[in-house]
């Protein structure tokens, strides 16, 4: 190439640069007298919250036997959550990858076919001695970081990469106060379980994982006629099958825990797998009208991983987690979680209560509102192994 075409070439690329940039700085200034949306809500939202009247809760729902309520409800939500994943053609075909033994448990990598369309890498920690054990689905966190996955809840094993295991013990230092939830439950005796949602870990994009990528790729989905976010419960009651199925489980004695988005799959897990006999939940429940109002000006407020279509129109979160009553549930939430503001929690939480009063069973649901963030310290984790061995 000449030095004149070099140079050419040169102008033309700062000429396309300038373009952007200016075209950036236009988008950014440029304002209608007009709209009608602000703050990622649609300026109507209040009056959107007022027609909440959730036709199909318990107590709102004309269904008096509430073991046919609960067959009607769960499967309004299942029609929500659209198209389900097909199942696998030959069983899960589970493959191990990586096995080391740990103080008091051994832990495994594998790889399990939860579908026709895919397979997905799990961790599963089983206890030194006789079995069958008692059995938790660990579920992992959203934290608007999507690089690893089953890591924030098991300590990763040596397989894998350095940076890996160097995220995984940040994650847990940060949110978890520097333990591994799934260890701490298997040096108590217990055989766990966590996998990689959808999007996350070795579930990911190839490009990296691109937080801002997360809402187009749920969106593309849609167009299979697919629900991103009910793919991860539909994995979530596979994944719960599979455990029931391990020799060395207690098919009769399964739990599952989680925080955050992990709290989110574990009452929604609770609700929708009759595998699931206890489940505990830290930093996830809320009313939809606190959550979806203008009142506490975030910039977040629901989001592609908690959306079922057209649900909201027929129940609210703390109804669709009544549909584990009358099951042993805990939740937890923190004062100072900026995600779930206290009042949304406290109606949920007296909205659950009133469920499982009318079906007698009012002492096996603890709710309570720690002085904590948006966390899951030691001692929230301590709480949920007292639960599971009070209830598993």
């Amino acid at each position: 190439m000449t030095r004149k075409n070099k140079t050419l070439e040169r102008t033309l690329q700062y000429a396309c640069l300038a373009s952007l940039l200016l075209c950036s700085v236009h988008a950014f200034a440029q304002k209608r007298a007009k709209y009608e949306f602000m703050r990622n809500l649609p300026v109507y939202a209040d009056s959107l919250i007022a027609d909440f009247n959730y036709p199909l809760a318990w107590g709102n729902s004309d269904i008096r036997d509430f073991d046919e309520w609960r067959r009607v409800a769960r499967q309004k939500v299942f029609d929500c959550m659209l198209t389900p994943p097909p199942p696998p053609s030959h069983g899960y075909d589970m493959k191990v990858i990586a096995e080391e033994q740990r103080k008091g448990y051994k832990a495994r990598k594998i790889e399990i076919r939860l579908s026709r369309y895919y397979t997905v890498p799990a961790y599963v920690l089983i206890p030194d001695g006789k079995g069958p054990f008692p059995a938790i689905n660990a579920l992992h966190d959203h934290g608007a970081y999507l690089f690893i996955g089953k890591e924030k809840m098991i300590r990763p094993l040596a397989c894998e990469d350095s940076l890996v295991i160097k995220d995984a013990d940040e994650w847990a230092a940060n949110l978890y106060e520097g333990q591994f939830i799934g260890d701490f439950l298997a040096q108590n005796g217990y055989v766990v379980f966590s996998a990689d949602a959808p999007m996350w870990g070795e579930r990911g994009q190839m490009e990296g994982p691109l937080r801002d990528r997360y809402d187009m790729i749920a969106g593309n989905m849609m167009l299979y006629g697919i629900d991103l976010s009910a793919y991860m419960t539909y994995d979530d009651i596979s994944g719960t099958e599979y455990l029931a199925s391990m020799p060395e489980v207690d098919a009769s004695r399964i739990g599952c825990t989680g925080c955050s988005m992990g709290a989110y799959r574990a009452w929604m897990l609770s609700a929708l797998s009759d595998r699931i006999k206890v489940g505990t939940a830290v930093c996830w429940m809320v009313t939809a009208d606190e959550q979806m109002s203008f009142k506490y000006k975030r910039t977040e407020n629901g989001g592609f991983a908690n959306c079922f279509p057209g649900l909201r129109r027929w129940l609210d979160y703390p109804h669709v987690a009544s549909l584990a009553c009358p099951k042993a549930m805990l939740f937890i939430n923190g004062s100072q979680d900026k995600l779930f503001p206290v009042p949304g929690v406290e109606k949920a939480f007296a909205n659950m209560h009133e469920t499982w009063k009318s079906q007698g069973a009012d002492d096996r649901l603890e709710t309570e509102i720690w002085d904590i963030p948006h966390s899951c310290p030691i001692r929230a984790q301590q709480r949920v192994l007292e639960f599971f061995q009070k209830h598993l």
